[in-house]
Order: C-alpha cells, then sequence, then structure tokens
C-alpha cells in the first residue's frame, strides 16, 4: 500500500511544516485508498454556490494573473452558469485556509502546496498545467549575481541564501533536499536561510543585490525576463535541476 503524508494541519504556518510527514486531516475520509479526501456522499454536505471564486497560486504578484486567466474564468462561467471570480491570494498558506473555510472552491496550487492542500484542505488535484505541444514542468535554479562572491554552490557555505516560503518545491523543498545531499549544507548550520515570500521577490532581491544567493522556479524567472523586469546580466545560474511536475 502506498505511503501517504501525514501532517497536523495545525502547523501550516510553521517552519516545522517542512520536516513533517502527512496524513488527510481527520474531518476527511479516503474509503477508496486514491489518497484524497473523498467527495461526501450525503447530499448535506455538499455545496452549491452562487458565486464559484478561483485562486492562482501566488508565484509573483496575483494581478499579473488576473487578466491572464481571464478566459479560463469566462469558460467556467458559461459551462457551470454561475459567476466566477478571481481571488488574489497572497501566500501559498493563505491559499490552503482559504479551501478549507470553504471560501475557496477551485484553484492551482504550486508543486509544494499540492500535498498540504489535499491533506489539510480536502482539494483533489486533476489536472496539471501544460503548454499546447504536451510540454510542462519548471527547473528549480539557484541565483546569485555577478561580483557576490558566490561562484558555485560550494560558495553559499557561511552566507545567506533566499528561500520563497516553506510550502514551496523549487523555492525550499527542492533546494533544501539537494543542498543536503549533494553539498552536505543544511540551512541555519552551513549558512544563513531567509525567506522572501515570493519567487518575483527573490528573484529582484538577487537581481538588487539585496540577497547573496536564492532558490527559485525558473518558470517565474523566464517570464521576469521577457517582461524586462529583470535583465540576464544581473544574474548567474549556479545550478538548475531536474524537471518538476508543475501547478495542478
Amino acid at each position: 500500500m502506498k505511503k501517504f503524508l501525514t501532517l497536523a494541519c495545525a502547523t501550516l504556518l510553521t517552519p516545522a511544516l517542512a520536516q513533517a510527514a502527512f496524513q488527510l486531516d481527520s474531518r476527511y475520509q479516503d474509503k477508496d485508498g486514491d489518497l484524497i479526501a473523498d467527495i461526501p456522499s450525503a447530499e448535506s454536505e455538499l455545496i452549491d454556490p452562487s458565486t464559484l471564486i478561483f485562486a492562482y497560486t501566488p508565484v509573483e504578484d496575483p494581478s499579473v494573473y488576473r487578466e491572464v486567466w481571464s478566459e479560463f474564468l469566462a469558460h467556467l462561467s458559461d459551462v457551470t452558469g454561475k459567476r466566477v471570480q478571481f481571488f488574489p491570494v497572497q501566500s501559498n498558506a493563505a491559499q490552503i485556509e482559504a479551501m478549507r473555510a470553504g471560501r475557496l472552491h477551485i484553484a492551482g496550487f504550486n508543486t509544494g502546496s499540492n500535498p498540504l492542500a489535499v491533506a489539510c484542505a480536502g482539494y483533489r488535484p486533476f489536472t496539471m498545467m501544460a503548454a499546447a505541444d504536451g510540454s510542462f514542468g519548471y527547473e528549480m535554479e539557484i541565483l546569485s549575481y555577478p561580483g557576490s562572491g558566490i561562484d558555485a554552490v560550494e560558495d553559499i557555505r557561511g552566507k545567506e541564501m533566499a528561500f520563497t516560503s516553506q510550502t514551496s518545491n523549487s523555492g525550499f523543498k527542492a533546494p533544501s533536499a539537494i543542498l543536503k545531499a549533494d553539498y552536505n549544507m543544511v540551512a541555519g548550520e552551513d549558512f544563513e536561510p531567509v525567506f522572501s515570500g515570493k519567487h518575483d521577490n527573490s528573484i529582484l532581491g538577487v537581481a538588487n543585490q539585496d540577497y547573496q544567493a536564492a532558490a527559485v522556479a525558473n518558470s517565474v524567472l523566464n517570464r521576469m525576463l521577457r517582461r524586462d523586469v529583470v535583465s540576464e546580466d544581473q544574474l548567474v545560474s549556479l545550478y538548475k535541476s531536474q524537471t518538476f511536475p508543475t501547478t495542478s
């Protein structure tokens, strides 16, 4: 039988969650063993909101995505016959809590938040974002800036490195695991971790030399480069991971 993750959902907002194991919260059942919450069988436990609320994972300024998702929201309204509203969440934890509380009905959760959303909010992922040609995914990159004194990942030892949030795969979970396994470096012991809150904050922080190094999703980096928010000559890539699945 597959081993599922266990988590006390009360730890959602604490750094300890990054090291926790996960299981479905006690409010949910998984009788069919598919590792996600079952749809309630009792009609009294189902809701039929007049307005559907949608939120996309807050990897950048939420206002960037209101227009990006407008065609999808119009389509969703057409097929459901309901009003659909975009909800600009400011953090992964806020997005999960909104769904847990019933204030958020449909969402795109980032890679790292998926197990937390499933366990704590009853989230039922059914698809993954992809391009029209079927390609999907992103890589985690560790960035620094020219002249930082960090020319390789090993040079981060004894210095400061920015993460985004503990719920982020590319912004915390993946780089933490890679730094420990491949470079024998642990945050708080071998380098000083700081948290920026979002990928664009980390990228801008490195570009403006506020952070010596940062771990980010290069999907966000590439969008910022295309929009000329930052330029390639401001950044140095020290590490690029394998491709990870993206938002569900």
